[in-house]
This record gives C-alpha cells, sequence and structure tokens, in this order.
C-alpha cells in the first residue's frame, strides 16, 4: 500500500481529472475525419501529425487545437471542401471555449471533505491561460483550492517548480492526475507521490505505457483518494 503519511499538499490536474474535456474535443475530431476521410487513409493520423508539428510552437489549449484542426483539414482536403464546411468546423472547434467543465462524479464531494483537513490544495494543469481559468470559474471548484498552477507544460522541472511555489519538499506532494505522461510520470521522477485516475478517452499525445511504482496507486473513481488518506 503506497505510504502517504507525509504528504503536505495534493495537486489536482484539471481536464479529464475534475471535468470531462477530451470527449468535446473528440466530438469536434470526429467532424473533422469525416470530412478529410475520402481524401486520406487515415484522418486520424492526419490530425496527429499536424499537432505533433505545432505542439512545440503552441503548446496545449483549445486554440493549438482549432488551429491544428483547420490546418489538417487545409491540408489533407482543401480543395474539395467549401467555405461553409471550413466555417462548421471553425465554429465547433471555438465552442470548445465554452465547454461546461461539470465537475465529474465524485469530484465535488472529494474536494469538499479535503478541504476540511490540513492538506494544500492546488490545481496544476497545462493548458492556455485564459481558457484554464474560465474552466474553473465555470465548474464552480475554485474555491477549494488555495493555488492554481497553469503551465504550458508538465515536466520535471515544473513539477520542482511547483513545490518551490507550495514551499514543500517533493516528497510532501500528492499529484492527482488522469495522464500517466504528463501527471504521474514526472510527479514520480522528483520524488513525489502519485495517484491515478484513468479517464476513458484519452488525447493520442499523452498515450504512454503503463507504470509502476511503489509511491503510485490506480484508482477506479476519485471519491477513494479519500479512503488512501484515511478521511472518514
Amino acid at each position: 500500500m503506497i505510504d502517504l503519511n507525509g504528504i503536505r499538499a495534493i495537486a489536482f490536474d484539471a481536464d479529464d481529472t475534475l471535468w470531462d474535456c477530451q470527449s468535446h474535443y473528440e466530438a469536434v475530431e470526429n467532424q473533422l475525419y469525416g470530412l478529410i476521410s475520402p481524401y486520406c487513409h487515415d484522418p486520424k493520423q492526419e490530425l496527429f501529425r499536424t499537432e505533433s508539428a505545432n505542439m512545440a510552437d503552441m503548446g496545449y489549449g483549445c486554440k493549438a487545437f482549432t488551429i491544428s484542426v483547420l490546418e489538417t483539414a487545409l491540408r489533407v482536403a482543401g480543395d474539395h471542401l467549401s467555405a461553409a464546411q471550413l466555417a462548421d468546423l471553425l465554429a465547433v472547434s471555438k465552442s470548445l471555449l465554452q465547454l461546461p467543465a461539470t465537475p465529474l462524479d465524485g469530484v465535488e464531494e472529494t474536494l469538499q471533505r479535503l478541504a476540511q483537513t490540513d492538506y494544500t490544495l492546488a490545481v496544476f494543469t497545462k493548458g492556455e491561460l485564459q481558457d484554464q481559468e474560465n474552466k474553473l470559474k465555470r465548474s464552480g471548484l475554485g474555491r477549494f483550492f488555495s493555488h492554481v498552477e497553469i503551465t504550458s507544460d508538465k515536466t520535471e522541472r515544473e513539477f520542482r517548480a511547483l513545490c518551490g511555489h507550495l514551499g514543500i519538499a517533493p516528497a510532501e506532494l500528492l499529484m492527482v492526475g488522469n495522464s500517466l505522461r504528463s501527471d504521474i510520470a514526472p510527479a514520480l521522477a522528483i520524488g513525489a507521490a502519485a495517484v491515478y485516475v484513468p479517464f476513458h478517452v484519452t488525447w493520442q499525445l499523452e498515450h504512454t505505457e503503463e507504470i509502476e511504482h511503489e509511491r503510485m496507486v490506480r484508482i477506479g473513481r476519485i471519491t477513494e483518494l479519500l479512503n488512501l488518506l484515511k478521511i472518514s
């Protein structure tokens, strides 16, 4: 069993940990695939190729995704698509800026219980600043967190910086998230503990091999975090 006795701060990923995000993105992706599939062998791979090429310059978030979607449509099928089709694709992509950010089942209950403890609660997520701030506001969960950090990436460097901002040692941090690549692996690498809460869909750029580690545990529902921390 994972030892969480020395934990002082708990950091939560946002998208697909606190609220559903990726399924909304997949709806847009499916619209793109429907438009370009007659003109390429693997539409999913075409979008992945574009997003991978754009990542270093654009990072993560709705705006980068929208540009990659339109770029893919134009590159693969531009001569075959009408202005109306491209306008519809743009509109549905921009609608992601207003996705509901409704808390996932058990999230609000779990945060409410944790907020009554001595743990410092933080949001630690990557993406575009205004988009992530707006989703946190719409979710209604902001009241539970004393620290919010939105970063362009989540590597060991950003995790160490988070610990510095929270005034704790890495061993005193518990990271909770749905991405093995972004939430779990870098946290473990600096000596933190991690709780992996898989989501039913995962962005292709976040796919990685499974991880087994003495400082990591996998749970099926976020409410199980309370049992791990022995909160009755």
